[in-house]
């Protein structure tokens, strides 16, 4: 009888009953001493002499169902019954006189021949283990090993051994079933998070190999609409199907190297390829690219030809410092770019692109809670007088001090904030104040002409809020006259509004708002429609402006911008409306501008976007004359 080690059983392993202890120590041993196995000593050399006692102990002993040896202090069989010897495939005789651990593997890992030494000294209550043997046929089979002392006055052990190897072949059906898809009969989520926490194990990678690990993370393009129209069961047979091809993927790229990749069904539609110890990048690439000719070719099912394809995230780093959340997480989003760049294609991770999005996460899932503590600013950028080159007005450019990434500009978060819904508050917040700092400058000058505060508004705060009565609260509320606030709406926002939208617009310019359309030309630019809108100003997009002549640039002008922006102008009074040029910076545009007839301009030429106080500044030198 030979036998190779597994360690003391894990719980799992074993009836929860018979279970004390995983690592197999035992504290105190409960049966009570009267029980013990007789003198095995006398009753080998003395079995006429025998007490009557010890002779039904003996025939206890014999007859017992459970294989038994006593064992002495020095781990030498003394005597074992006869089930024991045909468990271990040899007569009972032929045990005795034999170490214990030879014939059960006691010895094989240092913790249970440990363990097993101080049970025979006395020190330690009982052992249990689980072995795996090979009786005298070659056939293997698992026992269950129980070593316990004789009792208080009697030397030596009793090691029994029971066959639990119809258990284990019952365990190892049940956990195959636990760790498999029942669909494609692919390792699941489970087992695949097993094999990976298992690759990247310090012992794994250091022992050998590349020390690198890959992921290829596919969903399948088009199954929904599969399952949606021909029912779960043919999308069943379809991901059956699927499964079939990547194994074979799989084996082809096992053929070079020593071992396939690992194929699972992560759930759904998603399947992942997992290679340890690759070699790179195009060991990945290759890999994804012959997945994904595979799964283009159609599938013939139920009378069905089912055309599909897939979307594949791909991933390759060091297996040292990777977690197996932070691959699978890196590979799902790397799968998400396959799916917006198009689908049908494998994508490898950027780290770079990958940073960019974790810094939107963290700004989208902070921006409500910065309203609250007030991490927003504004900022003010002049809207001057193209005629006489006086302050006409400001529009109100909303800032974040974010604690962590600093000043941010609205392109970092304004869409963010729309997505979410935390516009709205934003929003409102923003209007108040600039409602608020262009009253107080009226009633700090009383004597000269009040200047008009421009503040943008999202087409979601007109859908998602009462716009029309936020607007009339702060104007209530901080006594700014209606004609001193003017709204930028986006041309594409503006554009085919209807129902709620055109309703609002309408009520605020009945209020005695203006309405402004904001980087005009770039959308719709259907200036018949504007006549049926309440629109008052439109403020043509920088491109425009880009393209007039700059100073001491030699940069000969592009005559069909001006052409345009002169048509769009001409237009745009027809109709009363006023016109601003934003991103006006140099003297020469500015010049050009004037001479075709523009409104107002904004720019870097007059003003960056600065404090409020700033503002006041310029307003005070304007009152005296000075520019």
């Amino acid at each position: 009888m030979s036998g190779t080690s597994e360690g003391p059983a894990p719980a799992a392993d074993l009836d929860r009953a018979a279970v004390t202890d995983s690592d197999g120590i035992h504290p105190t041993d409960t049966r009570p001493s009267d029980t013990r196995p007789p003198d095995t000593h006398s009753m080998d050399t003395h079995p006429t002499d025998e007490r009557p006692a010890d002779a039904v102990y003996r025939s206890a002993f014999g007859a017992s169902p459970l294989a038994m040896a006593v064992v002495d202090r020095e781990g030498i069989v003394v005597h074992a019954n006869g089930l024991c010897g045909e468990l271990l495939g040899a007569a009972p005789g032929e045990l005795a006189g034999r170490p214990a651990t030879d014939l059960v593997d006691l010895a094989s890992d240092a913790r249970t021949w440990h363990a097993y030494q101080e049970v025979l000294r006395g020190r330690q209550a009982r052992l249990r283990c689980t072995r795996r043997l090979k009786n005298s046929d070659g056939q293997s089979l698992w026992v269950q090993i129980t070593v316990a002392p004789l009792g208080a006055d009697e030397p030596g052990v009793l090691l029994s051994v029971a066959d639990v190897s119809s258990q284990r072949e019952l365990q190892a059906r049940l956990r195959h079933l636990q760790m498999h898809d029942p669909v494609t009969r692919l390792p699941n989520r489970t087992l695949f998070f097993e094999r990976l926490s298992t690759a990247l194990e310090t012992a794994a990678y250091e022992q050998g190999g590349t020390g690198r690990i890959g992921l290829c993370y596919l969903d399948l393009d088009g199954f929904k609409a599969v399952n949606d129209t021909l029912g779960h069961r043919v999308g069943d047979r379809l991901l059956a199907a699927v499964a079939e091809r990547l194994t074979r993927c799989a084996d082809e790229a096992g053929l070079t190297r020593g071992s396939s990749p690992l194929v699972a069904r992560l759930g759904g539609d998603e399947f992942a390829l997992l290679v340890e110890d690759s070699t790179g990048t195009d060991q990945l690439a290759d890999l994804a690219e012959a997945v994904l000719k595979a799964v283009q070719a159609p599938f013939d099912i139920a009378g069905h030809r089912l055309s599909v394809s897939a979307s594949i995230g791909v991933v390759e780093r060091h297996a040292a410092g990777t977690t197996p959340t932070a691959l699978v997480q890196a590979a799902d989003t790397t799968l998400y770019w396959a799916k917006a760049d198009g689908k049908d294609r494998w994508t490898l991770f950027d780290p770079e692109r990958n940073a960019h999005r974790m810094t939107r996460q963290a700004l989208a899932s902070t921006l409500r809670p910065a309203i609250e503590r007030g991490e927003f600013t504004l900022e003010y950028q002049p809207l001057v007088g193209m005629g006489d080159g006086r302050l006409r007005g400001v529009e109100a450019l909303v800032r974040w001090n974010h604690p962590q990434f600093g000043t941010l500009t609205p392109n970092r978060f304004i869409g963010l904030a729309e997505e979410d819904g935390s516009i709205v508050p934003l929003g409102r917040w923003v209007l108040a104040t600039a409602c608020r700092q262009a009253r107080r400058w009226q009633l700090d000058r009383p004597d000269e002409p009040p200047i008009f505060v421009s503040v943008n508004v999202a087409v979601r705060q007109v859908w998602d809020s009462d716009l029309v009565a936020d607007v009339a609260d702060v104007l209530a509320e901080t006594g700014l006259a209606p004609g001193l606030l003017q709204l930028e709406l986006t041309e594409s926002a503006v554009m085919g509004s209807a129902g709620r939208p055109l309703q609002a617009l309408q009520a605020l310019s009945d209020m005695g708002v203006r309405i402004a359309i904001d980087d005009f030309g770039t959308g719709y630019s259907n200036l018949a429609y504007l006549s049926r809108l309440p629109v008052a100003v439109l403020k043509l997009d920088g491109s425009f402006v880009r393209g007039f002549q700059y100073e001491g640039t030699g940069a000969a002008p592009n005559p069909a911008d001006e052409v345009v922006v002169e048509a769009m102008i001409q237009l745009a009074h027809r109709l009363g409306l006023t016109v601003t040029a934003e991103c006006v910076e140099t003297s020469a545009q500015a010049s050009r501008l004037r001479r075709i007839g523009c409104d107002t301009g904004q720019g870097w030429l007059y003003s960056r976007p600065v404090p409020p106080d700033r503002i006041s500044e310029l307003m005070s030198r304007q009152a005296v004359g000075r520019p």
